[in-house]
């Protein structure tokens, strides 16, 4: 069995796309994934199969238009990529608070993008991931997940260093 993070976007959100996280746990396992757990309501899940990653996604995303009635993207890493991308970070980690991982669902070439008003905030794009040090805070960034994912053409969405970490220490309880 292989290990996968799995990451929706958009769930739980100021009221929108509601689930909860044990009817997701139960339908997940409802579609054989194997040691199936939950971090926070925001969408985060470590599990286990044998499947691709495009047939989980696949299965992920046509799982929950069918049982919740609304489409949501999944985006999804195997623990070496999680932990790559935790190693990559390329700015100060020393106040957790400023510090983000925005995940992408594919592999982008492009390095920079131009982000009016982004002001000290900055930005690395690698490959399927973009790193984010926001020293205006998160709630002020102009460096978000819209942004992001209008400039590169791709679903993204952004985890904290507290919750990313996290979720590696979780993928290795289980491998």
């Amino acid at each position: 069995m292989k290990t996968y993070i799995v990451l929706l976007r958009g769930v739980n959100v100021s009221g929108k796309n509601k689930l909860p996280m044990e009817e997701l746990r139960n339908l997940l396992n409802e579609l054989n994934f194997s040691n199936v757990s939950t971090y926070i309501q925001s969408g985060n899940i470590i599990l286990q199969s044998e499947a691709t990653k495009e047939t989980i996604v696949d299965a992920i995303r046509n799982a929950i238009k069918l049982k919740f009635g609304y489409e949501v993207p999944v985006i999804i890493r195997t623990p070496q990529e999680w932990k790559r991308a935790i190693d990559n970070y390329p700015f100060s980690i020393e106040n957790e608070k400023i510090v983000a991982f925005c995940f992408l669902d594919t592999a982008v070439s492009i390095t920079e993008i131009e982000i009016k008003g982004i002001n000290e905030d900055q930005y690395k794009i690698n490959d399927d991931v973009v790193y984010l040090f926001c020293p205006s805070g998160f709630g002020r960034t102009k460096l978000t997940n819209n942004s992001i994912e209008k400039k590169l053409n791709v679903a993204a969405t952004t985890r904290n260093l507290k919750t990313t970490l996290k979720l590696w220490e979780l993928s290795k309880e289980i491998n």
